[in-house]
């Protein structure tokens, strides 16, 4: 098979979850509004998927190590697509939110098992070629997403997001029964031993500096994660943008993450991990205080209010890689297990900020800021703190 069409592949599983947030994002208040629901309520629709989305995170590197990674793959796909059509025709809003669970729970398994395929097929170098070639692909998805999205709302209404998604999914399971591989062979799959993996997990997750550098890198993510779960809000009511100008927002947030991606790349080569953590910090730290300056000073508006969410979600994206590198290194026999556990913390911060603390950042562009502060803070906090007086405590042990 060749690489071009596996990379396509892996990145298109990988975008299904970045479409099921991004895409729907601009039909948000009228959907709030068809199902007369207020703005919180039709936000937890959002919060449901992200923690469905987490949960099953947990369990798709085993369940594919045991079962193989094609007949996941298929079986997760199957059940996203049925359940993107049946969010397009919910006639109440508790169907909705079934719905939004469904897809919750099978949409992590193309960006979970993918990475594994790459592990299987390739090794070192091209091996991590194909993995930032698969990243350049999919980060294309949320910053399509929410404009593609904008436009269907606009011009169909916001069943056709759903009915757009079921659609595009369905055309990639049929490319998946035709073009997919098997990478993991018969003798090589584990047996499915429950007692083990729980306790395998619960290893790891006892493991203190593992957990708080899990919490550093998601928290990373703050200035991002804010930003998207706020995302029709802040457009639409502090921007006062029409639902088709998301592009806005994305574009700065995902074009600073591709770019910092490609940098880090780079950087890997010639400086080590501690260093470009650092550099992606430093950049962090100046773009939150531009954005604080800024929103407390001026008044805001494009493109002066987006410029530091650029630059912040490229500090994220040059340190973010080096910090999830080192924290698996920690766990190198049981890598994919920590991969999974990472993960999972990671989606269950990004459902708490999307559920509990974007609603309360709604109104103001400076709430936002500071939230992106608090984060950033707790970051450092984590990372070059509490970790550092963790791994203290346990050499004197």
């Amino acid at each position: 098979m060749k690489h071009r069409l596996l990379i396509f592949i892996l990145a298109a599983l990988s975008m299904l979850g970045a479409l099921s947030i991004d895409a729907y994002l601009p039909a948000l208040p009228a959907i709030a509004a068809h199902f007369r629901v207020s703005p919180a309520a039709a936000q937890q629709s959002l919060s449901l998927y992200l923690f469905a989305f987490a949960f099953m995170t947990l369990f798709y590197g085993t369940l594919s190590d045991s079962f193989g990674r094609r007949p996941v793959i298929l079986i997760a796909m199957l059940i996203y697509c049925i359940s993107s059509f049946g969010a397009g025709i919910s006639t109440s809003f508790q169907q909705l939110l079934f719905f939004r669970l469904l897809q919750g729970l099978s949409a992590g398994a193309g960006s979970v098992v993918g990475r594994a395929i790459v592990g299987d097929l390739l090794k070192g170098a091209e091996a991590q070629r194909m993995m930032s070639w698969i990243s350049v692909v999919f980060g294309l998805a949320p910053a399509i997403a929410p404009i593609l999205g904008g436009w269907l709302q606009v011009t169909f209404g916001w069943r056709s997001i759903f009915g757009s998604i079921a659609l595009f999914s369905l055309l990639l399971l049929l490319l998946c029964l035709r073009s997919l591989p098997e990478s993991l062979p018969r003798v090589e799959r584990h047996a499915f031993h429950f007692k083990v993996i729980v306790a395998n997990y619960w290893s790891v997750a006892r493991h203190h500096e593992f957990m708080i550098r899990c919490l550093g890198c998601a928290l990373t993510f703050s200035g991002i994660m804010l930003y998207v779960a706020s995302a029709p809000a802040y457009v639409m009511n502090i921007l006062h943008l029409p639902v088709t100008s998301f592009a806005w927002l994305f574009i700065p947030l995902i074009g600073g993450m591709t770019l910092g991606s490609i940098v880090a790349g780079r950087l890997s080569h010639h400086w080590k991990s501690e260093s470009t953590i650092a550099a992606g910090f430093v950049v962090m730290i100046f773009s939150t205080l531009w954005s604080l300056i800024y929103n407390g000073t001026c008044e805001v508006r494009i493109p002066w209010a987006v410029i530091p969410l650029g630059t912040y979600a490229f500090g994220m994206a040059v340190c973010n890689p080096a910090m999830v590198v080192d924290t698996l290194a920690l766990f190198p026999e049981v890598r994919g297990l920590a991969s999974s556990l990472q993960a999972f913390l990671f989606m269950i911060v990004f459902a708490l900020g999307s559920g509990l603390i974007a609603p309360l950042l709604f109104g103001s562009a400076m709430k936002l800021a500071i939230g992106t502060a608090v984060g950033l803070g707790l970051s450092l906090v984590c990372w070059y703190g509490v970790r550092r007086l963790v791994t203290g405590e346990l050499r004197e042990s």
